[in-house]
């Protein structure tokens, strides 16, 4: 007998009347709708003795001044299973055994949340992010009532990451407000949110020494053409995408995700969606003949729609591979792949006499007021085909 069919994110979902069962005689039954009211949900225990079906109402679902969850009503069905096995009958003068309900802990309602984020994901990195961070980092409030966390508990959690790594702090306590959130919103806490940082965190939390801003580690231009030489000496796919991405400057997910229908040859142009956008706007990039060449190599080996793809059916090649080739290629172990972009704006800026607003435009930043870029664009994807092909010539080592 298969149990537990069912989940939170299923049934809030799910609009259309009839029932939905969930295993061993549980159903919930949703009717229909009347006028503006939302469909009402219930629960319902459906048994046989003889030729005779037997229901037992059990409760609403999420309405009402006692709203049975999904978890209260299975444990009201192994009541009455019990019962039936032990030859009683349910609906009897006898007291049912009374139901403790477990305080909801932490790690429940990270669990819950996370399940309710399934389909909303912006992408897989997003989702390891959310589940790496709760899971490892905010481990010691698994165990923890939810109705019991206090701000002191936030700030044991966050003090281990505070000052050595101050983003991921940052990212851990409005991750820890969420699940707090969800935890209030299904009245499983009925006290205010200890994870909210104005007119709490902020009077508790020591103040963090002031850090200089951080870079991505970026090779002297004036190696470029020595390491690009080193990459085109190698026939994998991760040495051609870090090619590619030195070619075109663009971000390494940008470079990841590239598909062939974002290539017009006859244009000689890669259109970026805005999706895979830090600003989210779409961009347009012109293509040297080498990028082309790259691109059409990759043609002839690929499987599929992506044209750096990985080991996995349908996969990317990854960061990883793409960094591990760099580094094989270059005589500075520290560069990273969004360093070439820095490389490229000092070879730029230093070594030639292109406009600044066109090499902020290469590098997809946004220059001026609406009205100035909605002006240049007519004219600054030549402008910019000019400077990618100087720095194609630059990094194959045309001094």
């Amino acid at each position: 007998m298969a149990l537990n069919k069912l989940s939170e994110h299923k049934i809030r979902g799910h609009a259309k009347p009839g029932m939905l069962g969930d295993g061993g005689g549980l159903f919930l039954r949703i009717q229909k709708p009347r006028g503006d009211r939302p469909p009402s949900k219930n629960w319902v225990f459906i048994y046989r003795r003889g030729d005779k079906r037997i229901e037992i109402g059990l409760g609403g679902y999420g309405s009402g001044t006692a709203p049975v969850s999904l978890a209260l009503a299975r444990q009201k069905a192994l009541v009455i299973r019990d019962r039936l096995a032990n030859g009683e009958d349910p609906r009897g003068d006898k007291p049912a055994p009374k139901i403790t309900t477990k305080p909801k802990t932490f790690y429940d309602c990270m669990e819950a949340l996370l399940e309710s984020k399934a389909e909303g994901w912006r992408n897989s990195k997003h989702k390891h992010q959310w589940e790496m961070t709760l899971r490892d980092y905010a481990k010691p409030l698994h165990d923890m009532p939810i109705a019991d966390i206090a701000l002191g508990d936030v700030k044991e959690c966050l003090l281990p990451h505070w000052h050595e790594r101050p983003e991921t702090a940052d990212r851990l306590r409005m991750r820890i407000r969420a699940v707090i959130d969800y935890g209030i919103a299904h009245e499983w806490r009925k006290a205010g949110n200890p994870a909210l940082w104005r007119g709490l965190l902020d009077k508790v939390m020591p103040a963090r020494k002031r850090r200089d801003k951080e870079h991505h580690a970026a090779l002297n231009h004036e190696q470029a053409a020595q390491t690009v030489a080193k990459l085109r000496q190698s026939s994998g796919t991760a040495a051609r995408a870090v090619e590619f991405l030195a070619l075109t400057v663009g971000r390494a997910g940008e470079v990841r995700g590239a598909r062939f229908d974002e290539i017009d040859i006859e244009a000689k142009t890669w259109t970026v969606p805005g999706n895979r956008m830090k600003a989210g706007l779409q961009h347009v990039v012109p293509l040297t003949d080498r990028a082309l060449q790259i691109v059409e190599a990759r043609r002839q080996q690929s499987t599929c729609a992506l044209i750096f793809e990985g080991g996995r059916e349908d996969a990317p090649v990854s960061d990883t591979a793409m960094t591990k080739a760099l580094r094989l290629a270059s005589p500075d172990k520290a560069a990273t792949l969004h360093g070439w972009r820095s490389t490229f704006r000092d070879w730029a800026g230093d070594e030639t006499e292109h406009p600044r607003e066109i090499i902020e435009s290469a590098l997809a930043h946004s220059v001026g007021n609406e009205t100035e870029r909605a002006y240049r664009r007519l004219d600054a994807l030549q402008k910019r085909r000019k400077l990618m092909e100087d720095w194609d010539a630059y990094c194959a080592g045309a001094n």
